[in-house]
This record gives structure tokens, sequence and C-alpha cells, in this order.
């Protein structure tokens, strides 16, 4: 899948821009496989039957995974130069294998400080049953775009 590159600059942002909405399935195999590449082998990432037990209605996606498709969403917004300085999330909800991911969000402040760049953006993962993790990141960007 072949995908435009955006890269966006501090002086091109304002508080109020919308992050550009994502989505992402987030079928069985994927579940198994994000557990394994990060080597988070709890049992409710890959056993039906435990998750089950857990009182979950399937295998869940873990942490890792989550904070990956956060860290898409912005990245999918403001370009791979963008440096992530901080990432606070809340996980409200699990989202299981079948689930379909939706992650967008909006501008809350640009700033300067200690001749850095900075953007405050708030991230919201949503699936089919409503938000799941609410997320705050500070950005750090280029000044402006290279002439």
């Amino acid at each position: 899948m072949s995908r435009d590159i955006t890269f966006k600059y501090w002086n091109e942002i304002s508080e109020g821009d919308v992050v550009t909405q994502i989505t992402m399935d987030v079928p069985f195999e994927r579940v198994i496989l994000d557990a394994a590449a990060t080597q988070d082998y709890f049992p409710g990432h890959h056993n039906p039957a435990y998750a089950r037990h857990q009182g979950q209605k399937e295998i869940y996606l873990n942490t890792m995974a989550i904070e990956g498709f956060i860290d898409r969403v912005v990245t999918d917004w403001a370009g791979p130069h963008v440096f992530i300085r901080k990432r606070q999330m809340q996980m409200r909800s699990s989202i299981y294998a079948g689930d379909t991911l939706q992650g967008e969000g909006t501008v809350e402040k640009c700033y300067n400080e200690n001749d850095q760049h900075l953007v405050d953006v708030r991230i919201n993962i949503s699936t089919e049953s409503g938000l799941c993790v609410p997320a705050a990141l500070t950005l750090e960007l280029p000044a402006v775009r290279p002439s």
C-alpha cells in the first residue's frame, strides 16, 4: 500500500487544527503477532479461553500495540520528522481481535519552550464500541519548511 508522506512544520500548525483520522483493522493474527513482536506473552493476548476467563470477549491488543497506533496517528498527520516528546494515555476499554481502530484528534496548543517548537495534541482511539484510549501528546517539529 502506497501512502503520500506529509511534512508539517510548526509555523503551519494552529490550535484547533484537526489531526486526520486513520483506521486500522485488528484481525486475530495481528493481535497475536503484536504480542509476539513485543515479547509480551501474557495469555490474554493470544489465548481466547484465557481472555474469556478474565471476563474479556476475545483476545486483546497489548499496550505497546496501542502506543504504536497512537504514534502512527500523529506521524501520519505531521510526518516522519516529528519527535514525540511525551505521550500520556488512559486505557479505558480493551481493543479486541476483530475490531477496527479509529484514531483522530485535534491540536490543543502551539508554543516555544527551551528553543523547541512544540505542539500539544489530543488523540482519541476508538472502536465500534466507542472511545477506548484517549491520549495527550507533546510533539516537537521543525520551525519552518526548508526553502
